[in-house]
């Protein structure tokens, strides 16, 4: 197999990676502290587990339409600070501030106070995110055009991002702490405070600091779109004709649907085990003990999440050295032999052993996100010959509308079926023997099948190196090299 070097102009200066990463530290923490929190909503003020998984469920439908919608404006935004630069600082302030108020919860309500005022708040706190996220995504696509550095540059993204999970998991302990909280309640609230400036801090910086590649070309274009649409009547009802259009292109392109199904059957596996991870934990392992659950719980969390640096290393290495889809093949493999593991190694006599299949769990989304991304800039390319357009965007939101809906249907799927086991957090630490082999029996082996199935799919994926370096050559040969 042909390798090709990269030329030194394709490169990305480090400082720049760490900086775009900055941004993937953003979205890993809002993602896992929402996932992560929302089971206060049960265990701290003793909502049904059913609507807890609805509250999580029911704002992603709107990701539907508002994630390629801004896609569609990123693509399209002509202005003196480029696509995206505007739309990730506005964005970053917005979804910092939602998240801190989204926590303020009141005293003394009813459940059906709670689920309305988290539903509401829940729509808006998703708007705010899609405001910052989408952009943000759609940057890093267009910051190389060389194919092994977008995935070097997806590795330190990846990389940076990881340390939102390595705090992550204590998130449930720092609630419960009596020292500084009054309850789990009031933990959430002063947690969300602190998320909240730590995202606006970081999450400004790739708006202030990084360069977009293709802004002049896109400008150009829509310099030229605004002259012709002047000069016509039905300017709206053109650029909604314009977005349907787009969002069909979009997803029409097999490779890319490819990528996608993978990544809803990887993630929507891992993130139905988060849910019921520390359900298994506290209640089987540890009998109903929720503090030593939590702690056991954040350390197997903690090692997973500084493991996947050592993965991101790996694949990344592996990636420039068997290609992309056969790196997937390997990091995605060696998870199903985690997931597989936590059925043994999950014994109430032994606690320690919680953390020996959270390694091998670390590569399935530790190679996920390190190379989907990556396989994603190279199909941007491939629609740019066939379409004569960039989008970006459009790939971006879809992608992660993708992602999101994952989470959302794992969380979804798991208040229900916990609710189908027996649970019950009135019975505390008597749960059923029946409750408690269906929970086991869900942790380990439902992600186990789903990422078998990404493997399928995955199989037929045709964008190879050398595939990727002939659609570069043939662009830089229709409108030069930028």
């Amino acid at each position: 197999m042909e390798h090709y070097s990269t030329a030194q102009k394709d490169r990305i200066p480090f400082h720049q990676k760490v900086i775009y990463g900055c941004g993937a530290f953003v979205n890993n923490l809002l993602a896992a502290a929402i996932g992560g929190m929302v089971i206060v909503l049960n265990l701290g003020l003793g909502m049904n587990p059913a609507l807890v998984g609805l509250l999580s469920a029911l704002p992603r439908l709107t990701d539907a339409i508002t994630d390629p919608l801004m896609g569609y404006i990123s693509d399209n935004t002509k202005s003196r600070w480029g696509r995206r630069r505007p739309y990730i600082f506005v964005g970053a302030i917005l979804v910092g501030i939602v998240y801190a108020v989204l926590w303020q919860l009141p005293e003394s309500r009813s459940e059906s106070f709670y689920f309305w005022y988290f539903l509401c708040g829940s729509f808006l706190f998703y708007l705010a995110y899609t405001i910052f996220v989408t952009p943000w995504v759609a940057l890093g696509y267009e910051l190389t055009p060389d194919y092994h550095e977008r995935t070097r540059l997806m590795g330190v993204q990846n990389f940076i991002g990881q340390f939102a999970y390595v705090i992550a998991p204590w998130f449930l302990l720092f609630m419960q702490n009596e020292r500084y909280f009054d309850d789990m309640v009031d933990g959430a609230g002063g947690l969300a405070i602190i998320i909240a400036i730590v995202v606006i801090g970081f999450g400004i910086l790739p708006a202030l600091f990084l360069r977009e590649r293709y802004q002049n070309l896109s400008e150009s274009e829509l310099q030229q779109k605004h002259k012709e649409q002047k000069a016509s009547s039905g300017i709206i009802r053109r650029n909604i004709a314009e977005f349907l259009l787009g969002f069909l292109a979009t997803i029409k392109v097999k490779a890319f649907l490819k990528l996608c199904i993978a990544t809803f059957l990887v993630f929507n596996g891992f993130i139905m085990v988060s849910s019921f991870q520390s359900y298994v934990i506290i209640y089987y392992v540890f009998g109903g003990d929720t503090v030593a659950g939590a702690e056991y719980a954040g350390y197997a969390g903690t090692l997973g999440a500084v493991s996947t640096f050592i993965v991101i290393t790996i694949v990344t290495w592996l990636s420039t050295r068997l290609g992309k889809r056969k790196a997937f093949f390997v990091a995605t493999s060696i998870s199903m032999l985690g997931y597989a593991l936590k059925w043994f190694c999950y014994d109430p006599e032994i606690p320690l052993l919680i953390l020996i299949p959270a390694p091998l769990i670390a590569f399935g989304l530790g190679g996920l996100f390190t190379l989907m991304p990556s396989m994603i800039a190279d199909v941007v390319d491939l629609d740019e010959l066939n379409t004569h357009q960039r989008r970006e965007g459009m790939f971006g939101s879809i992608f992660w509308w993708v992602v999101k809906l994952g989470m959302a249907v794992a969380l979804a799927a798991g208040g229900f079926l916990l609710n189908a086991t027996g649970f019950s957090v009135d019975l505390g630490s008597e749960q059923t023997d029946q409750a408690i082999l269906m929970m086991r029996i869900f942790d380990a082996f439902v992600p186990c099948i789903a990422s078998g199935i990404a493997i399928w799919v995955i199989a037929s994926y045709s964008i190879t190196e050398e595939k990727a370096h002939d659609i570069r050559l043939k662009l830089e040969s229709i409108r030069g090299s930028i």
